[in-house]
C-alpha cells in the first residue's frame, strides 16, 4: 500500500460535507508514485518537492488542483481557472462523490500528465511584468516620483500584479485613488499587498 501520511487522515476527518468526495480523490491520487504531505492547510501530493496537485474543498464544491494545469491539455474541457487572474494552475471542480467516480479516467490522465510535465521539467509561460497593464492611477503615482516607481520595479512580478489587480478591482476613480494611497507605503519598504 502507497505510504499515506497521518496528517492527511485529520484533514479528511474534518473535511465536512466533503469527507467522501476527498476520501475517493485522495485514492486515485495516490495511484501514482507521488508524496503526500499538507501545505496550506490542504492534502498536498509532490514529485520530487514540486508541487503537483491539491486537493481542496469551498463551500460550493470541492477540487483537485493543478500547480502547472495550464500546461495540461484538457479535450474534455473539464479544467477550470481558480480565478479569472490566475496564470498557471487548473482546477478539476466537483460537486459530488458521483461527480468523482464519473470523472475517474479523466482525473487519472489529468494527474499522468501532470507528472510528465514535471518530470520533462516543463515551465508554465507567465505573462511578463512588462506585459503588466497598470491602473492609471497607479502609473500615474509611479511617474511623479522616480524613487517610488524604482520600488515597485524591484518588486516581484507577482506583487506588482497584486497591486494592479487590487487597485483596478475598484469601479470608482476615487476608491482608485485611495487605494493607490494605501498601497505606497508598502511599495517604498518592498513589500507586497499582503506582507503586512
Amino acid at each position: 500500500m502507497k505510504f499515506t501520511n497521518p496528517k492527511v487522515d485529520g484533514l479528511i476527518r474534518k473535511a465536512g460535507q466533503w469527507q467522501e468526495a476527498f476520501k475517493k480523490l485522495r485514492a486515485i491520487v495516490l495511484e501514482f508514485p507521488l508524496t503526500e504531505d499538507v501545505k496550506w492547510r490542504n492534502a498536498c501530493y509532490t514529485l520530487d518537492d514540486a508541487n503537483i496537485v491539491l486537493i481542496h474543498g469551498f463551500k460550493e464544491y470541492c477540487a483537485l488542483l493543478f500547480f502547472k494545469g495550464s500546461l495540461l491539455k484538457d479535450p474534455k474541457g473539464i479544467l477550470v481557472r481558480p480565478g479569472e487572474n490566475t496564470q498557471t494552475s487548473r482546477q478539476i471542480r466537483f460537486t459530488s462523490v458521483a461527480e468523482v467516480d464519473a470523472k475517474k479516467p479523466a482525473i487519472r490522465d489529468m494527474i499522468r500528465q501532470a507528472i510528465d510535465a514535471e518530470k520533462a521539467g516543463l515551465k508554465v509561460t507567465k505573462k511578463s511584468s512588462a506585459e503588466l497593464e497598470l491602473p492609471a492611477e497607479l502609473a500615474k503615482a509611479l511617474n511623479e516620483s522616480p524613487a517610488l516607481k524604482k520600488a515597485f520595479e524591484t518588486l516581484t512580478p507577482g506583487r506588482q500584479r497584486m497591486y494592479a489587480i487590487f487597485i483596478s478591482g475598484a469601479k470608482q476613480a476615487k476608491t482608485r485613488e485611495a487605494r493607490v494611497k494605501k498601497c505606497l507605503p508598502l511599495i517604498r519598504k518592498g513589500k507586497g499587498l499582503n506582507d503586512e
